[in-house]
């Protein structure tokens, strides 16, 4: 069935005939002249001139007829492009992710993607304060965290935990806390976001979940600033393991209190909730998950690695 005027007067100027055209949509001829006489009234012109036999355009009708198929033909194209878009990985896709996560991991990611899919074209944007996905128009984010709200679907890329750690030179320095409340007592460095101190740190300990107000002389809002101060012994930080490990493994950074952790800080890609998942998010999402642990990253606990 025709559903569009467009298509169905472009049926009717190709058969030229109001019984043909009935045929063809199984319709019957007063049926088609009826649609005719609607869409005529609707326009204000006469499009045909009518015969007992044949049908002839007039002067409006070979304009609409004209102009009509160019407007089919940019719609079957947009079609197209949007069922080839299903099928393999094309077109602009938007990414979000956080600053120091961003341009470790995924940045290398997207390279390696945009090199293997040449009809993609990425974009990727880096952000630490929480984004609206869907009003921002990211196709997809990176985020700490399961999805904030159930619009969203997240997948889990990679198992994460943030730590207490120190540099060992700090702890020489200051010695080592032996409980969570002994923190408030040390030099701790926190994250400052959107004109917000994160110095109530919260931690799980077996299924317990304990909190602690820390304080120190430094702060800032780049987590990689924070880090090299944590690396160069001004005082205690919390940070995630993917970040930490290196540092961990070749003796630049201690754990502090290992009986303590944040466990709500795996990494996640997250996306609009559809029922139809495009090609590109698809191929997309797979790549990284397989990436990420090819990079470095790991699903194995720090402490126990």
């Amino acid at each position: 069935m025709v559903d569009s005027d467009l298509a169905f007067f472009a049926l009717l100027a190709r058969k030229g005939s109001l019984s043909e055209t009935a045929l063809e949509l199984g319709l019957t001829t007063s049926g088609v002249s009826k649609r005719l006489a609607k869409l005529e009234n609707r326009l204000g012109v006469r499009l045909l001139n009518r015969t007992t036999r044949r049908v002839s355009l007039t002067s409006e009708g070979e304009a609409y007829r004209e102009h009509g198929q160019a407007i089919l033909a940019s719609i079957a194209d947009l079609e197209q492009m949007l069922r080839k878009a299903g099928e393999r990985p094309q077109g602009l896709l938007r990414i979000n992710s956080t600053f120091g996560f961003g341009r470790e991991y995924i940045a290398p990611i997207v390279s390696e993607f945009a090199r293997l899919h040449p009809e993609i074209s990425a974009q990727l944007v880096l952000t630490d304060a929480p984004i609206n996905l869907v009003e921002a128009g990211y196709d997809i984010a990176i985020r700490f965290g399961s999805p904030p709200n159930s619009r969203l679907i997240g997948r889990r890329l990679l198992r994460n935990r943030r730590y207490l750690c120190a540099a060992p030179s700090y702890i020489e320095r200051h010695g080592e806390p032996h409980r969570l409340r002994d923190l408030a007592d040390h030099e701790c460095i926190v994250l400052r976001q959107d004109n917000q101190t994160y110095d109530v740190w919260r931690l799980q300990r077996n299924q317990a979940t304990e909190s602690i107000k820390v304080q120190g002389r430094l702060s800032s809002n780049d987590g990689e600033i924070a880090l090299r101060w944590v690396l160069e012994g001004h005082g205690i930080m919390l940070r995630s393991e993917w970040d930490i490990r290196r540092h961990i493994e070749a003796g630049r950074l201690s754990i502090v209190l290992p009986r303590y952790a944040q466990i709500d800080a795996d990494i996640y890609g997250v996306y609009p909730e559809r029922d139809n998942v495009s090609a590109k998010i698809r191929a997309f999402m797979t790549f990284v998950s397989d990436r990420l642990r090819s990079l470095g990253g790991s699903d194995s606990d720090l402490l126990e690695a």
